[in-house]
């Protein structure tokens, strides 16, 4: 009988193979676009690359998603480093102004379609810059790049409490998950920048989260807010999302180890706590879409990034765990998470995926989006991580 961690070695396996064998070749040469710059959105499942404009987001992404590639043990590193350079020259190129603010939407001339001032966006282009950064493709552009983009945000979008503005003049909501990927933009940038700002950034964005963001009753993180950081009026207030809940929780331990503060672990295996006992399925074993601030069931179909996030909060709980007992069980827990993860990859053509499947545990047609190629390929770098670490031992 298969240990848990061998269980789980046996699916990061097939994780690390699908990924280099067939994800990461399929989108390079169809998902790149080698005429007009940056990457295609969506391939549809037939295998076609479906042209549209492109989002500075996704741009981003793809970028840290080629660069990470020969970190994952990807043997293509000439085609990676191309890649790589491909989206920078996009990014530098198209996508970042010259006072330092990210279009969000680029058209197919390369001009801005959508030239405001977008949170999301510039989370996701600091998160490149960072990664360009930590892994010398262009270091001192993307350092001087980095930390222009953030002095205009401190400047132009700085919330006058804590965190930014989606916009100016300010529009509302105010979101959670916004100000999740900026920590984890910030986090990315503290490894690779000795300047100060990046840290207090990072601190300020955990704060909110403790503060404002989990609801003290629950333990559970809500998506959106009104001005003053308290929950939006309406339905929309009571949105609570399972894989925010294991995606916060990781980056709520990664902030923790870092700074030595053991005190923040206890809301963060909370999120995984809610997120698993309310936000997973009994009938398909997958991380659902949506909860009400109640807990309550709001959204049973289930997309795939939750079930990335799934994989690498088990995983933080696992190094966590005060006992072996506990330890196994959230590396069974990762196992399963990672074996869900695989019926959204059961596609005519090997690289694709489904982006969701319903409450019946079937795939709803439509093309895969690359954006999600960002969440497997964390998933696939946590996994890879925590199982070189731990197979000596087992």
């Amino acid at each position: 009988m298969r240990t848990p961690f061998q269980r789980l070695a046996i699916e990061h396996s097939w994780l690390i193979d699908w990924l280099l064998g067939a994800a990461l070749p399929l989108w390079a040469e169809i998902g790149t676009d080698r005429d007009n710059g940056g990457f295609y959105e969506q391939v549809s499942q037939p295998g076609d690359a479906l042209d549209g404009p492109r989002r500075t987001r996704l741009v981003s992404r793809q970028i840290y998603v080629f660069a990470s590639g020969p970190q994952l043990g990807w043997r293509a590193t000439d085609l990676a480093t191309t890649l790589v350079e491909h989206g920078l020259d996009f990014l530098f190129e198209r996508c970042l102004s010259a006072r330092g603010v990210f279009h969000s939407v680029i058209g197919y001339d390369g001009s801005p379609l959508k030239p405001d001032f977008d949170l999301y966006d510039h989370a996701f282009g600091l998160f490149a810059l960072a990664t360009a950064a930590r892994l010398d493709y262009r270091k001192t552009d993307a350092t001087i790049a980095g930390r222009r983009v953030r002095d205009s945000m401190l400047s132009g979008w700085k919330h006058p409490v804590k965190g930014f503005e989606e916009s100016q003049p300010p529009r509302l909501p105010l979101n959670s998950n916004q100000h999740m990927h900026l920590l984890e933009a910030f986090l990315a940038w503290e490894e690779c920048d000795p300047a100060p700002g990046w840290a207090q950034l990072s601190d300020e964005i955990v704060d909110l989260a403790i503060d404002r963001f989990i609801d003290p009753q629950t333990g559970a993180l809500r998506e959106h807010y009104d001005h003053d950081w308290f929950p939006a009026g309406g339905d929309i207030g009571r949105f609570v999302e399972p894989g925010h809940q294991f995606e916060w929780s990781w980056l709520l331990w990664q902030w923790a180890a870092s700074r030595g503060r053991g005190e923040f672990l206890g809301p963060a295996k909370r999120l995984v706590q809610v997120g698993e006992s309310y936000g997973v399925s009994a009938a398909t074993r997958l991380a659902i879409n949506g909860l009400w601030d109640d807990l309550s069931v709001r959204d049973e179909d289930c997309r795939l990034w939750p079930q990335t996030e799934r994989i690498k909060a088990h995983l933080w709980m696992a190094q966590q765990a005060p006992n072996v007992e506990a330890r196994d069980a959230s590396i069974d827990l990762a196992a399963g998470a990672v074996q869900g993860l695989r019926k959204y990859f059961d596609t005519e053509i090997p690289g694709l995926w489904h982006e969701t499947i319903d409450r019946s545990d079937q795939p709803t047609p439509a093309p895969a989006r690359a954006s999600s190629l960002y969440h497997i390929v964390c998933a696939a770098t946590e996994l890879d991580r925590f199982i070189r670490l731990h197979e000596s031992r087992h």
